[in-house]
């Protein structure tokens, strides 16, 4: 009788054994078979600029069967620190972000380590010159995977080069919030450019304090008003960014003013109506265009959640994206084509793309143009 009992109480462990087991192996699969959940944390996923990164990063998404969340910030500090716990305690297994002040990637790197959430930047890098606790608290991080940004003071440089060449003088600069990372190199970039034209030109040209018009049309009208009004005599106005409602606001001040035309418009951030603009002389030229910084944070947050690419406790991925630059209406119907009308990946090529070694997918970056995307169709 012990003897069975014995027997039967090695096959009721067994047994457990092998529940205990299978619920484990159930469980590893399950967790294996988990639909990824990407956080994006943006300033409007509705303007010009910020409906073009939702339209190229849910074609993303839905090419690799990933879900993805939104929390639109309007670059407020505070709002940005919260949604990265907003999208953390939702369940997201990576954020990218696109903060505005660096001082705010601290909470965000903060949170992203306590949840264990992978994170990226686009738009933004965080500078080690001027920020040297937040860029350590990066490239300590095991979940801070890297930044996706462009070269900002050469395209400050190069924006206030088209308008001396147009033959510009007294130039006004409007921003959109103080203090903002990219504001800053752009700002920078800016008077740069006047530095270098200066020095080797006759004709000198100059550069107004910047004046803040916030990220929508209504404060972006206000601030040109309150610009010209100030300085009646200024022939250029630099709209540095914002997501484009801060430019729409501009030119509908310029325009309602009866100074269409006679005050050249530079901007980064493409407009929907740009060809317009520049057939009308409402814009002079402007730089932007791409709209795939958020597409290649997406392809590294979603590399370092599957295990593809090493997250470094001593740095971090950088990604420079080369601006396009549009001064003509004929510019504008090459980009169109390719950017607007159409997306300058399609869905086999963003699998293909989420396939690539963090080198190649630099190397992809880097030569992203209206060249490069006729070349692959």
């Amino acid at each position: 009788m012990k003897k069975l009992l014995g027997v039967l109480l090695s096959v009721a462990l067994l047994g457990t054994s092998l529940v205990s087991c299978n619920k484990k192996e159930a469980a590893k699969a399950s967790s294996s078979d988990k639909k990824i959940k990407i956080g994006v944390s943006i300033w409007s996923s509705t303007d010009t600029l910020g409906s073009q990164c939702k339209r190229i990063i849910d074609s993303a998404a839905k090419a690799l069967g990933v879900d993805v969340m939104y929390v639109d910030q309007g670059h407020i500090s505070e709002q940005v620190t919260s949604s990265a716990e907003t999208l953390s305690a939702a369940g997201c297994d990576g954020i990218i972000i696109c903060n505005s002040a660096s001082a705010e990637m601290t909470s965000v790197i903060n949170t992203c380590n306590q949840n264990k959430v992978y994170v990226a930047q686009f738009f933004r890098i965080i500078s080690q010159q001027t920020n040297p606790n937040e860029y350590a608290l990066a490239a300590k991080s095991p979940y801070y995977v890297g930044a996706v940004h462009e070269n900002e003071v050469e395209n400050g440089q190069k924006l206030v080069t088209i308008l001396a060449e147009k033959g510009n003088k007294k130039i006004a600069l409007e921003g959109w919030e103080a203090g903002d990372a990219t504001f800053l190199l752009r700002w920078e970039g800016y008077k740069k450019g006047v530095e270098e034209w200066n020095a080797s030109h006759p004709n000198k040209i100059e550069l107004l304090e910047p004046q803040y018009g916030g990220t929508t049309s209504d404060t972006g009208r206000a601030t040109a008003e309150a610009i010209i009004n100030a300085n009646p005599d200024i022939d250029a106005l630099i709209v540095a960014g914002g997501g484009g409602d801060t430019l729409v606001g501009a030119l509908a001040a310029i325009e309602s003013m009866g100074k269409k035309g006679k005050i050249a418009v530079v901007s980064t951030d493409f407009l929907a109506d740009l060809d317009e603009q520049l057939k009308s002389g409402g814009m002079a030229a402007e730089s932007g265009g791409h709209y795939c910084d958020p597409l290649i944070a997406f392809m590294l947050v979603y590399n370092a959640i599957k295990g593809n690419y090493a997250v470094s406790t001593n740095g971090f991925y950088d990604v420079n994206f080369p601006y396009l630059y549009v001064a003509s209406p004929e510019d504008y119907a090459a980009y169109a084509k390719y950017f607007v009308d159409d997306l300058p990946y399609n869905a086999q090529e963003l699998k293909d793309m989420a396939n690539l070694s963090e080198k190649d997918l630099e190397a992809a970056t880097a030569k992203l143009s209206i060249d490069d995307v006729k070349s692959r169709r």
